[in-house]
């Protein structure tokens, strides 16, 4: 036996050989190329060794690159499973000359069976069943003689060929003569030789085989036969052992032919003869010697009950004893194996391959053996063979073997890339492989798609949601997401028979052209915009049938609402991750590859189970008004009036009409308006500003205050921030915010709690956009303010605020950093959890504050308030808390180039004056009182950071703080925030400190780098399955220092699984962290005034240079229409909707066609394109780059054909 074996392969071969050398106590080696650093068969292996880039010349077929790696690894044998060097008669040469076994047959083997030629000559003398055939072939004219001799029609093929490539069949001789010279081209191109010979073609061909394997002094064992017959491009698809319905005396020919052939060779190891078998003639023929273990092995070993792999390393090994107790004819067969194989290509788009990750992956259980590589988040490379995964099956009988595969294929999913699996269901129900009268054409003749929806134009945003999205995990940072426009989605859903919330599409702007596959009902909903069944207009808002092959397209809405929606009877096929199929693109998950749709897509739709309703219109009086003048019902809360805002500010904001900005998506909608006064003049030491806040969670539908700017949060928005939200929308109205454009108006209105369940149960009511007083109620005058419990003797003043209809916030004790407090929220979340009250969606955390976010239709706000009071009484004093806390120890690369890199970017294309400009860290040590550098960088390593928050501000990113005081470093955030920042960048800002989860915008002054804190749809150590975010509330983060190269290795490393962190159980009491700080005072309160002295300072440097007022956006210019002088007798282009300028694709004098683009706009974070509705001439342009433009300005003016 070997003691160490280097797999010279990838994926699930590779994967299959190491848990057979695993199980015989081998040390294994694997090899990987940069595409499979992170792949499983290098995870699963002792170690692994980078044989260079991704593509296969440059890495797995290097030779010598893979010998250098089993001398260097201590390898006494490679095993080179099949394709890449598995046949290379040099490589193997190369192996055992280096004192290295090779596990696979002897060199000259390989030569003998690698040309077709020799191959033929060598069956012929052991007597083995030839089809009629050519030797070589010296030119055309030889073949079209032979051609006649052999009689039509024949088969072209390469003497070095294999895998179906450099064949091709011929009915005559003109197809010969086409022919001959491509495949001559093939064989040299693939082969390394031109050599071509004929052989007679069969037309109702099954392909079987013989498994070999010879012990290399003149014995070879046969273990029975197989059928490969379903096949795509002459390569296997679905195989079985024994093969069916092969005559007795054909059968024995076979077997025994075989063993004569290998024998006669004094052939090494495993390898497959293989046969056509004539199904009219009733006759099989030798077509070629495999001499490496085959990808379809498992059927053998499952009838046989070998271990194929296993006999390969024994007998690499020098160990043939086993051989001695089984007979030349194999161990006993007992019953049947079939094997699909799971191909990443689209067998409706012409095998098109597939690329991208995996993102979800479900495969069968007990009853099925599943050979693979791959896993949820799996990146599949476009470098190599699509094989993804063998399934088999095995049975007393061939009937239950097949009824189990069909059960196992079932069983398995794969998302996120089209895969070849309708394909293989649909084989094996089909009559012709029940009934074992299949051939090599019958996979083609079946059909290879389930219903499906073809995405021939994707739209400018179109995702898959459902309703009402990923909820319960708001606290790590993971928004909801689901339809914006939850409403006209509920509807179309209900249009179609399907359940509310089942999953279909949501469009922005610019809708998609699909095409139907099968016969399909849909609805369209949302804003009003051209629908039509190839070409012809088809009605929105009721269900419509959509004939097989037809194309739907939804266009763009016509002058109001932003959004549409299609349901489709059954829903979209598509995986949920963490209990939900929404997408959310900014996180890269959801839907069927975490982004939105793009051109080329294909969606599956879910089966029809039975249990739906019947199809039916939407009645008018349910079907929302749309309207540019939007009424809102809000209520006030959860920091209204008077801790941060005036009595004054809050009735300005239902008094004054707001307009959405360009800056207007799913994370929020960006409104203009008037300033409130602010009832403090600054966040104290939460920030300068007075909107300013300890990091607070959020409410979806909340105002949130961003300095001055207000923006209403959507679904895709942040779980945590620090900034005030004076008002929230009620849930009854949020349908709004999804379909407000750029340039709508905004009216607030605020609704009475007593109003807001009538508004919840009313599709009419919820679809009204009025503000009539009796229908919403008289405003309360609570001030947000639903209860009050006042401070005692060691604890804190509670107050439980409003959030909308569907939220509570409770906030604990003073305005300020107070560790106590945010110990006292996590005593009170760990009694709501156990306390499992109905209708509670999502407990989240802040730094002061909890946020519940609950169904209002199972539980009221009062009930919540009550409920949470009666728990409170049950929490100790703050002083005797005491939570779990782990310390962890991780790497940080300080002033890392990608840090570097962002904070160039940003004074290079938003704000090359910024007090923070050219480095984050000098801005740092000066707003700090610090001599140097070198000090910042001495605090960042001294400290402990203790986790308060996760999601800060999406994906678990930490919300951390310096339990040391004395270690808190104080800054300001960007303004206006950066537009990128790295992945896992490090920041601080306030006293607080931040990891990015995601490239994202972003405004912590930014110190260094570090590993991912997100680990997407694959957890991998450190990471615990089923939870992607690295920390917990309460970890203590310490860093240790870096290279910027170093930590380059260790994403690698933990990329591939292979980072130990750093890591330790502990405790965090309250106690003795109040006897630090009693301890500690003095020096705590020098060091504070040292830096409140600095930051003082620096803020006088900024009044005095303007800084807190040079900063504001430019309102929008409003329309000119009347007042530019534009060309009479021209058509004038305008802009859809409130948008900036992102570039101008014509000049004035161009000529353009109808349809030709002519500016594009950005808003809303998309480009949408504006183009010519004439063809004619452009005789005016009214905008530049940069330009903000209002809804219905004027663009562009084209002098059309009949006007010049």
């Amino acid at each position: 036996m070997p003691e160490c074996l280097l797999i010279a392969n990838r994926g699930e071969i590779a994967c299959r050989i190491l848990r057979t050398a695993r199980r015989l106590g081998i040390d294994t080696v694997a090899v990987f190329s940069d595409a499979d650093e992170g792949s499983r068969h290098v995870r699963m292996a002792d170690r692994a060794v980078r044989l260079g880039p991704a593509p296969a010349a440059e890495s797995y077929l290097r030779a010598q690159a893979v010998i250098e790696a089993a001398l260097s690894s201590g390898a006494t044998a490679i095993h080179p499973g099949y394709g890449f060097l598995s046949e290379n008669a040099g490589f193997a040469s190369e192996v055992e000359a280096a004192g290295i076994a090779f596990v696979g047959p002897a060199a000259e083997h390989l030569r003998l069976f690698g040309d077709k030629h020799s191959a033929r000559q060598a069956a012929a003398a052991a007597g083995v069943p030839l089809v009629a055939g050519s030797g070589l072939l010296a030119g055309l004219d030889e073949a079209l003689a032979e051609a006649d001799r052999i009689g039509y029609p024949v088969m072209l093929k390469a003497a070095g060929g294999g895998g179906g490539i450099g064949m091709a069949a011929c009915a005559g001789p003109a197809e010969l003569t086409e022919t001959y010279q491509r495949v001559i081209r093939l064989a040299q191109n693939n082969f390394g030789s031109s050599a071509v010979y004929l052989e007679r073609f069969v037309a109702r061909a099954r392909h079987v085989e013989v498994q070999i394997f010879g012990d290399g002094r003149g014995r070879a064992v046969s273990l029975g036969t197989r059928d490969c017959s379903l096949q795509r491009r002459n390569q296997k698809v679905i195989e079985e052992a024994p093969a069916p319905g092969l005559p007795y005396t054909v059968s024995q020919r076979l077997l025994e032919s075989s063993r004569k052939l290998l024998g006669e060779v004094g052939y090494r190891s495993a390898g497959t003869v293989e046969f056509i078998y004539d199904v009219d003639r009733g006759a099989a023929s030798f077509l070629e010697v495999n001499t490496r273990l085959q990808v379809e092995h498992p059927v053998t070993e499952a009838v046989t009950g070998v271990d194929l792999v296993e006999w390969m390393l024994r007998l690499a090994g020098g160990d043939s004893a086993f051989l001695d107790e089984v007979p030349d004819a194999g161990p006993p067969l007992t019953g049947f194996a079939v094997e699909a194989r799971v191909y990443a290509e689209d067998p409706g788009n012409d095998y098109r391959p597939g690329a991208g990750t995996l993102t979800g992956v479900e495969i069968p259980g007990a009853d099925a053996r599943v050979e693979t590589w791959v896993e949820t988040g799996t990146e599949i490379s476009p470098y190599y063979d699509p094989l993804i995964a063998k399934i088999i099956t095995s049975g007393a009988s061939r009937t239950e073997a097949l009824h189990r595969l069909r059960t196992a294929l079932d069983e398995t999913r794969m998302f996120g890339i089209t895969t070849n699996l309708p394909q293989l269901r649909a084989a094996a129900t089909s009559s012709p492989m029940l009934d074992a009268r299949h051939t090599t054409a019958t996979l083609g003749s079946l059909a290879t798609i389930r219903p499906r929806l073809e995405i021939l134009r994707a739209g400018v945003s179109t995702t898959i949601q459902d309703h009402p999205g990923r909820l319960g995990l708001w606290n790590v940072g993971i928004p909801p997401s689901g339809a914006f426009d939850d409403l006209s989605f509920q509807l179309a859903n209900h249009a179609v028979g399907n359940s509310l919330g089942e999953n279909g599409l949501e469009a922005t702007l610019l809708g998609p052209r699909l095409r139907c596959t099968d016969t399909t009902i849909v609805c369209v909903t949302g804003a009003e915009a051209p629908v039509t069944v190839d070409g012809e207009p088809a009605p929105m808002w009721e269900p419509i049938t959509v004939p097989a092959g037809s194309v739907l397209d939804i266009g763009a809405p016509h002058d109001t609402g932003l959004r549409t929606y299609l349901a489709v009877r059954g829903g979209i096929l598509a995986p949920d991750y963490h209990g939900s199929a929404a997408t959310f693109t900014l996180g890269g998950f959801g839907g069927i590859t975490g982004r939105a749709v793009a051109s080329g897509d294909i969606l599956g739709i879910k089966p029809d189970a039975g249990g739906l309703l019947d199809p039916a219109p939407i009645p008018a009086e349910d079907r929302p008004e749309f309207g540019h003048t939007w009424y809102v019902g809000v209520g006030e809360g959860p920091q209204p009036a008077p801790d941060y805002f005036t009595p004054a500010d809050i009735a300005q904001f239902y008094d004054a009409t707001w307009q959405v900005q360009a800056h207007a998506n799913r994370t929020g909608l960006r409104l203009a308006g008037p300033k409130p006064a602010w009832s403090r003049t600054d966040g104290g030491d939460a920030g300068l500003h007075p909107s300013n806040l300890h990091d607070c969670p959020y409410s979806v539908g909340a105002l949130n205050l961003s300095g001055d700017t207000p923006i209403l949060l959507g679904p895709d928005g942040p779980s945590l921030g620090g900034f005030a939200c004076p008002l929230t929308v009620v849930s009854a109205h949020r349908w709004k915010l999804g379909q407000m454009r750029p340039g709508d108006q905004v009216r607030f209105v605020p609704v009475a709690d007593d109003r807001t369940a009538g508004f919840r149960s009313s599709p009419a009511l919820r679809g009204r956009n009025v503000s009539t007083p009796e229908l919403l109620g008289t405003r309360e005058e609570d001030n947000g303010v639903l209860g009050r419990r006042d401070a005692g003797t060691g604890t804190p003043e509670v107050k439980y605020l409003r959030g909308g209809d569907d939220n509570v916030l409770v906030e604990y004790g003073p305005m300020e950093l107070d560790l106590g407090l945010r110990m006292r929220v996590h005593a009170l979340s760990e009694r709501l959890g156990q306390a499992s009250i109905p209708g509670l969606i999502d407990i989240t955390p802040g730094v002061r504050s909890l946020h519940l976010h609950f169904d209002a239709d199972v539980i009221d706000q009062r009930t919540v308030v009550r409920l949470l009071g009666e728990l409170e009484d049950d929490i100790p004093d703050t002083a005797d808390l005491r939570v779990p806390s782990r310390h962890i120890e991780l790497p940080l690369s300080f002033d890392d180039p990608a840090i570097v890199q962002a904070i160039e970017r940003y004074g290079h294309g938003v704000r090359p004056d910024a007090p923070w400009l050219p480095s984050n860290i000098e801005f740092i040590r000066r707003i700090n009182g610090l001599d140097s550098i070198d000090e910042v960088r001495d605090l960042v390593f001294d400290a402990q950071y203790m986790v308060l928050g996760l999601g800060d501000v999406y994906l678990g990113a930490p919300l951390a703080v310096p339990l040391d005081p004395r270690h808190r470093l104080v800054t300001t955030k960007y303004n206006p925030a950066r537009t990128w920042t790295p992945a896992d960048a490090v920041g601080i800002g306030g006293k607080y400190l931040c990891v990015y989860g995601m490239e994202s915008p972003g405004g912590y002054q930014l110190i260094g780098r570090t590993l991912p804190i997100w680990s997407g749809y694959r957890q991998r150590a450190p990471f615990e399955t089923g939870k992607p975010w690295l920390f917990r509330f309460f970890d203590r983060i310490s860093w240790y220092p870096v290279s910027a190269e170093e930590l380059l290795d260790l994403r690698a490393d933990m990329s591939a699984g292979r980072f130990e962190m750093r890591t330790g159980a502990g405790e965090f009491a309250m106690a003795e962290h109040l006897e630090f700080l009693a301890e500690h005072a003095a020096d705590i309160a020098v060091t504070e005034e040292v830096r409140q002295a600095a930051f003082t300072a620096e803020r006088q440097r900024w009044e005095a240079a303007g800084e807190f007022g040079a900063h504001a956006e430019p309102d929008p210019d409003p329309d000119t229409a009347d007042t530019l002088d534009l060309p009479e007798d021209c058509e004038i282009v305008t802009a859809p909707m409130m948008a900036n300028v992102w570039r101008v694709e014509v000049a004035e004098g161009d000529r353009v066609e109808a349809g030709a683009p002519l500016l594009v706009l950005e808003a809303m974070k998309m480009e949408l394109p504006v183009v010519a509705e004439v063809s004619g001439t452009v005789r005016a342009i009214t905008a530049t780059a940069g330009d903000q433009v209002t809804t219905g300005a004027p663009l562009v003016a084209i002098e059309t054909e009949g006007a010049a």
